[in-house]
């Protein structure tokens, strides 16, 4: 059983991960000054860079959009994963066995090294099977995508392959690779017999299905051929690596479309995916051979942010009976998500891959812009099985679709249904407003079953709460203005600290520790620094992160941005040099500070009365002012 993986081994696995290699995964970076990497921003649509990489301090932050982190907090947004399973990848990409709290466990060394040698064959097979759509032996293949317009460039874009005939093409092809057969009878590629192994998949149009990071983890297979006395559509079985029910076809391609455009569009099969991208809806998905579940709206809710503050999801069915139910299924799922459901059905029963044969791309698209609200569509299926002409039937449909009237969360819509749902039944709106209103009593009397509450949050517990449960009050910071010139000098002195701390070295941390800032946001962060201790400066990643868990939430982006912002210095000595004056400019303003305070005292002073107070002042003063000399000396 999984449990919260120890925070020593947190703060392990982000000191250890080399922050650039990571995003160099995702993101083309580019050399932006000493130990600062610039690339084209991937939470955002831009033209410039402003998406900015500081591998010595282990953060990014984006100037552009202001999204900001830690190499955790990267893989989360990019793959769409837990906190605790960001970690865990990351942990497996350095090879760090992690632990766990209250005797929990996690995936050991072993596991994880089955793991990536299940992800290796997938992979290889993955591109054997492409390989082989180009060979003589794939006419059949080509010809069927031909037929449901499909070119070589949309085959190539979603990797679809084919499985040569015979019955161990693909199993010799992995023994050349250096695979056995007990690592390969766990990749469910393969079925045995007798005779032992035997490809599986033989003689089909070959989809890999990969998941939300991009792994190929399983195939879906086409039957083509008539003496193939398999299902039409076969599927890799369940695995280690393939949970049917928590996997969607196209999520890989579709994500950050999902994410950006806080739409997904859930479609039946494989090639309808393809013609609902191809047609300009890059946000479509679709289940592999079961139906969309709770482990499938997890994911989505994470790539949505379904945190009330927007998001669709459009299920799109046939027209025909299995359609209308598969569509009530979804609907039974619907109050699991904050997100609006809506359903788009083709009235002539056709598929987004046969709209797009039949009628071009623009169909696709019409298709999707007509989506009716999930309820409006479960109400309406409700009154079809129903006789309307008699008393008895409106009752009874009454009594059915009134609780659906009652689930529709938005208070504003759900009197417009009522009196929509009188209409359709010939009913007084007093009669089904007193029924609407009952059903709503009956479910507020029940618990809520798999309705979502508050959102995650990145780490493993959540923020702190107060014993009543609130979240704790956090004061406002408004953004500095950069034109004043005393905030200016102190934004430089704390990206100075935040990015080189062994400027603090010697006196000088007493020195900043003393300091005033008059700037809000820039004295939060000065106390953030203090209360992190000069301790947590040995190592940079942990300083920083030191920082970020002392500052006010609001100013957490603030931190990042200190922290990754370019300084004006191309060589370690101009850096060093950078440093030290931004430094000194620091301390000398704060001696002078203190000396306008000292001024004043002595200027209110009555030194008849006060000898030995005045003479005190007066040595502090020219001390203030050898330390101020001394400082431009250095």
């Amino acid at each position: 059983m999984a449990g919260l993986i120890k925070r020593e081994d947190i703060d392990e696995v982000r000191q250890r991960t080399d922050i650039k290699e990571v995003v160099d995964g995702y993101v083309t970076l580019k050399g932006a000054g000493l130990g600062t990497f610039k690339g084209l921003c991937p939470f955002h649509d831009e033209r410039s860079p402003s998406f900015t990489v500081r591998p010595q301090v282990g953060r990014y932050h984006c100037f552009g959009c202001g999204e900001d982190g830690d190499v955790i907090s990267f893989v989360q947004k990019m793959d769409h994963t837990t906190f605790h399973e960001a970690v865990e990848k990351l942990a497996a990409r350095i090879g760090y066995e992690l632990r766990y709290e209250d005797g929990g466990t996690g995936p050991s060394r072993e596991e994880v090294g089955r793991r990536q040698r299940l992800l290796d064959a997938h992979k290889i097979a993955d591109e054997f099977f492409r390989g082989q759509l180009m060979t003589p032996g794939a006419q059949r293949a080509r010809a069927f995508l031909q037929g449901r317009g499909f070119d070589r460039s949309a085959a190539e874009q979603f990797s679809v392959g084919y499985a040569p005939q015979g019955w161990d093409a693909l199993l010799n092809h992995m023994r050349g690779r250096g695979f056995h057969d007990a690592e390969l009878r766990l990749t469910g590629m393969f079925s045995e017999g007798n005779r032992g192994l035997y490809d599986r998949f033989r003689g089909r149009l070959i989809w890999p299905i990969r998941d939300i990071a991009g792994d190929t983890i399983g195939f879906g297979a086409r039957k083509l051929f008539e003496d193939d006395q398999g299902p039409k559509y076969l599927n890799t079985p369940e695995t280690t690596l393939y949970k049917k029910s928590q996997v969607l076809y196209g999520i890989d391609l579709a994500k950050r479309n999902i994410a950006r455009d806080r739409q997904l569009v859930v479609v039946e099969g494989y090639t309808d995916v393809m013609a609902c991208h191809l047609a300009g809806i890059p946000t479509a998905v679709a289940t592999c051979g079961t139906a969309f579940g709770t482990e499938h709206i997890k994911i989505v809710r994470r790539l949505l942010s379904d945190d009330g503050s927007g998001g669709e999801v459009i299920f799109t069915f046939d027209g025909d009976a299995a359609g209308q139910k598969a569509a009530l299924r979804a609907f039974d799922e619907d109050q699991r998500f904050v997100a609006q459901t809506f359903v788009a059905v083709e009235p002539t029963g056709a598929d987004p891959c046969d709209l797009r044969q039949q009628r071009g791309d623009d169909a696709v698209r019409e298709l999707i812009s007509s989506r009716r609200p999930l309820f409006e569509f479960a109400i309406r299926a409700s009154l079809k099985r129903h006789n309307l002409d008699t008393v008895e039937g409106r009752v009874t449909a009454l009594r059915e679709a009134a609780p659906v009237v009652a689930q529709i969360r938005d208070s504003g819509i759900r009197p417009a249904y009522t009196r929509e749902l009188a209409g359709w039944l010939g009913m007084p709106i007093e009669e089904v407003s007193r029924a609407v209103g009952a059903a709503a009593k009956r479910a507020a009397a029940q618990p809520r079953q798999g309705a979502p509450g508050r959102p995650d949050h990145a780490g493993q517990g959540g923020p702190d709460t107060s014993p009543s449960g609130a979240l704790p009050e956090v004061p406002a910071f408004s953004r500095p203005d950069p034109r004043d010139p005393l905030a200016g000098m102190e934004r430089q002195a704390l990206e100075v600290v935040l990015q080189e701390p062994a400027v603090l070295a010697g006196g000088s941390w007493e020195r900043f520790e003393a300091s005033r800032f008059a700037t809000p946001a820039y004295a939060a962060v000065h106390d953030a620094i203090r209360a992190a201790g000069l301790a947590a400066a040995a190592d940079p990643v942990a300083w920083v992160e030191a920082v970020g868990r002392k500052v006010p939430e609001p100013l957490r982006p603030l931190v990042s941005e200190l922290a990754v912002v370019p300084l004006p210095a191309n060589t370690p000595e101009a850096m060093q040099r950078y440093c030290r004056d931004i430094m000194a400019r620091l301390f000398e303003l704060q001696i002078t500070r203190v000396k306008a305070d000292k001024m004043g005292q002595l200027q209110r002073l009555d030194a008849a009365a006060h000898p030995e107070e005045f003479q005190r002042l007066n040595r502090e003063l020219m001390m203030l002012e050898m330390e101020r000399r001394a400082l431009r000396q250095e």
